[in-house]
């Protein structure tokens, strides 16, 4: 590092525009200056959005299994074949939306495996359904891969495709299938998802069109520190051009059962260091993104709480179940009392506030 971490810190916050050179030098800290980077953001994300720690009230709902791609980090998909597979027809996902309903949430995420056999019309007719009987809630799903699947299968562009989906009822876009937006590391551990260039313009497609969507990183499999950067890097340039991004949601690498481990090709998860990295560089270099997400499901409360120290602002949903988080080895992963919110966040004495998903308060 060509260059002191306190002059880089502190002219980081007078307005730095930090480059991706040193986000990968401070990502790639492993001494006590973990803790300088995760002050920086501390008072980062209190200019920010101040000392209000929000949450959205949703709930997970999981349509199938069943996917195309399979990929070596995920220990939800299933092929149709196997014994363990599943696909909840309408009148499940209609129970699973009223339950919703009845718990007073805000959001409902629907989580699937991208189904071979799905076709545009598939994804409609399931927002159709959700609509019917969540009238009011906000229907978060459509990965861009998911939405590249469908427009091909229904030999649709994709712009089309979005405009379906948002015509049927679709709140808001998931930005997940993003994963490491680096082809290189793509090949290795999701070669069956769409490849980078077709994220970012589906991304842009559906910001263009007046949907906004997370954005998302998964970290701590296979890729490096340059790999982590260059896919904030990417992000950065979206919101630059979109300002679409609602919040960037960290997803920290889940590894006790999937495939990619057990083949020696990842360590087993990030460590504690690289989570608040990730956190802190995150919150320093997205200077475009108001919010940063602690997901407690991938990383535990007692991590969650010390990732509101290191930039974060949010901890995501209540969501009641996430089946992926679980399937892939993640223990207490599928619901979070509010409660429990509140404990965390006054501990830190600040202010647990329940948000929309686009960040209204409630």
């Amino acid at each position: 590092m060509p260059y002191s971490l306190h002059d880089l810190l502190d002219d980081t916050l007078a307005g730095h525009r930090l480059t991706e050179e040193e986000a990968v030098d401070l990502m790639k800290t492993r001494d006590r200056g973990v803790w300088e980077i995760a002050a920086a953001a501390d008072e980062l994300r209190e200019r920010k959005v101040g000392d209000v720690v929000t949450y959205v009230r949703n709930q997970n709902v999981h349509v199938t299994n069943i996917c195309k791609n399979l990929c070596g980090f995920c220990g939800f998909g299933r092929r149709a074949d196997d014994p363990e597979a599943f696909f909840d027809g309408r009148d499940a996902i209609r129970a699973k939306a009223r339950q919703a309903a009845a718990r007073n949430v805000t959001e409902i995420c629907l989580l699937s495996g991208v189904h071979p056999d799905y076709t545009l019309d598939s994804y409609v007719d399931l927002i159709s359904c959700v609509r019917e009987v969540a009238p009011g809630v906000d229907i978060h799903t459509a990965s861009p891969d998911e939405i590249a699947w469908a427009a091909k299968r229904s030999g649709l562009s994709t712009a089309e495709a979005i405009g379906r989906l948002r015509d049927a009822g679709l709140g808001t876009l998931q930005g997940t299938a993003a994963e490491i937006l680096v082809d290189d590391v793509r090949r290795v551990f999701c070669p069956a998802k769409c490849d980078t260039a077709t994220w970012v313009r589906i991304i842009k497609e559906a910001h263009d069109l007046g949907l906004r969507s997370t954005a998302t990183i998964m970290y701590g499999s296979c890729e490096k520190p340059e790999d982590r950067v260059r896919h904030l890097g990417i992000l950065r340039e979206i919101q630059d051009e979109t300002g679409g991004f609602t919040e960037l949601v960290p997803l920290s690498y889940l590894h006790e059962n999937t495939a990619l481990y057990q083949r020696g090709l990842a360590p087993a998860g990030a460590t504690g260091r690289e989570d608040l990295l990730l956190f802190a560089v995150a919150r320093l270099f997205l200077d475009n993104f108001d919010h940063i997400q602690i997901s407690w499901g991938k990383v535990g409360t007692k991590m969650a709480q010390l990732g509101l120290l290191a930039g974060g602002d949010d901890l995501g949903g209540t969501m009641f179940c996430d089946d992926v988080s679980v399937d892939a080895g993640g223990e207490g992963a599928d619901y979070l009392d509010p409660g429990e919110m509140q404990r965390i966040a006054s501990d830190l004495g600040r202010t647990l506030r329940q948000r929309t998903t686009t960040y209204e308060m409630v």
